[in-house]
């Protein structure tokens, strides 16, 4: 009986980290369903929706708003006051109610205008739910992985959630089929992956209610070892708002929060644009623009895993940030400017952006809990998040910019002559698609620089634990 209930609380964490990532899949999946198809939007006057690439520059944008502007720090020091239960319920209905109201924006036939505001107000529910939720996880998984191998469990969950993002770079093509040239995309076709979308957040939302459930099975098997004399976790202080201002004045947490926005702002913006960067600069199809860039989350879904473990066991965590960080610039590197329309390039700067991707969360996020009290790890973890959602949000709205800049230079000097806009919408897509390479050159940069920062910082304090091994 003793060995049963043994089996049991050893699977416990593992069934919860199941029900975690379901939500988080879903997220991943809305938040890229246009990425590989984002050159639909260079010419607004072929889809029914009527955005240009500024519009759709905008409505990526609203992701972050609401984080940015306060939502996600405040937000983030309810669910330390709270906890995750409530927290997280709150905003797992608010990420799946945006992307609703999402969806009906996209099918409403509204102008485009009034379908774009919709449609971003959407985005701004849709973003901030689905930050907390993600904070909420993420703490979640601290607390049931606190004493065994929390980076591996913190990779796999990033693997299985960017499996989501991989769904989308694949399928919404698929959803929304290439047309012959002069044919119109519907609104009901452009909608078909926010629907698909909205069905992955319900699956999400009934595995969330199930680790509610265990959540608090969990917290009330503490309390009864914690009556009974051992030390319940996070409940040893209460958490106090001014925790905060002792945050902001920890330089390597700083250095970590800076490090997000520049490293994340270089990938998830990047997606974003995905296939506006990758056909013209190579010369491929729009099939194989998105089997390339599925590559990123593919590759996760098989090296975050492995390396958490190797996080876990071998330690050397500011070693893979700085490690990551260049072969990310490298990536951009060629993608800037490795010769154009050889597909071979754009393969190869995937694996670079892929390996990248992997490394540097994989180090990252397992080292917050090294930083900062167990209390105030939702703050924590939610002002990281506040950051690196400034920077998208920024980065998004001026990658969508350059396009349509780029597109305007290109029907003005080709206005009067068909025979050229063509060749001149081609050369102007190339131009654009380089100039944001170039942006995301200098972000990878500043990357690297923090992450030369705390690899420094380690070696001249080894008691922060930085580059030790995770796993006890």
């Amino acid at each position: 009986m003793n060995d049963i209930i043994h089996k049991r609380a050893k699977a416990a964490p593992w069934i919860a980290l199941a029900c975690l990532v379901v939500p988080m899949f879903a997220s991943y999946f809305f938040d890229d369903m246009f990425s590989t198809l984002s050159h639909l939007f260079e010419n607004p006057f072929l889809i029914e929706l009527g955005w240009n690439s500024a519009d759709y520059g905008l409505y990526t944008s609203g992701y972050s708003v609401l984080c940015v502007f306060g939502g996600l720090v405040i937000c983030g020091m309810l669910l330390d006051k709270w906890g995750v239960r409530i927290t997280g319920s709150i905003f797992v209905g608010m990420m799946a109610g945006g992307a609703a109201l999402v969806a009906w924006a996209i099918t409403s036939g509204l102008p485009p205008k009034s379908s774009l505001s919709i449609a971003y107000v959407g985005c701004m529910l849709f973003g901030l739910g689905s930050e907390i939720a993600g904070v909420a996880v993420t703490r979640s998984i601290a607390k049931w992985f606190k004493d065994g191998p929390m980076a591996f469990a913190m990779g796999l969950q990033l693997a299985i959630a960017r499996l989501g993002t991989a769904f989308a770079l694949v399928i919404s093509p698929r959803l929304v089929a290439t047309k012959a040239p002069g044919e119109i995309y519907s609104l009901a076709e452009t909608a078909r992956p926010a629907f698909l979308g909205l069905g992955l957040m319900v699956a999400g939302m009934i595995l969330w209610a199930i680790f509610v459930a265990m959540d608090a099975r969990f917290d009330k098997t503490s309390n009864m070892q914690d009556k009974a004399g051992s030390q319940q976790e996070d409940k040893e202080e209460p958490f106090r708002f001014s925790d905060v201002l002792g945050l902001l004045k920890n330089k390597q947490f700083i250095m970590i929060a800076l490090l997000c926005v520049f490293f994340y702002s270089s990938i998830i913006s990047f997606k974003k644009f995905a296939s506006a960067i990758l056909i013209p600069r190579f010369g491929v199809p729009v099939e194989a623009a998105s089997w390339m860039v599925s590559m990123l989350p593919f590759s996760t879904v098989i090296f975050a895993p492995l390396f958490g473990i190797m996080v876990d066991k071998i330690g050397k965590g500011t070693r893979w940030m700085v490690t990551g960080a260049i072969l990310s610039l490298i990536a951009h590197l060629l993608l800037a400017f490795a010769p154009a329309g050889v597909p071979l390039y754009g393969y190869l700067s995937m694996v670079f952006l892929g390996f990248g991707y992997s490394l540097v969360p994989a180090a990252m996020w397992p080292s917050i809990p090294k930083l900062v009290p167990a209390k105030v790890l939702g703050t924590a973890y939610s002002l990281i998040y506040w950051v690196q959602n400034l920077g998208l949000m920024l980065f998004k709205m001026l990658a969508g910019n350059i396009f349509a800049a780029s597109s305007a230079t290109s029907a003005s000097a080709a206005a009067g002559d068909a025979a050229s806009t063509s060749a001149s919408a081609e050369l102007a897509a190339a131009a654009g698609a380089v100039r944001v390479e170039i942006m995301f050159v200098i972000v990878c940069v500043i990357a690297l620089f923090l992450a030369l920062g705390l690899r420094r910082s380690s070696a001249r304090r080894p008691e922060l634990h930085l580059d030790s091994p995770s796993k006890k």
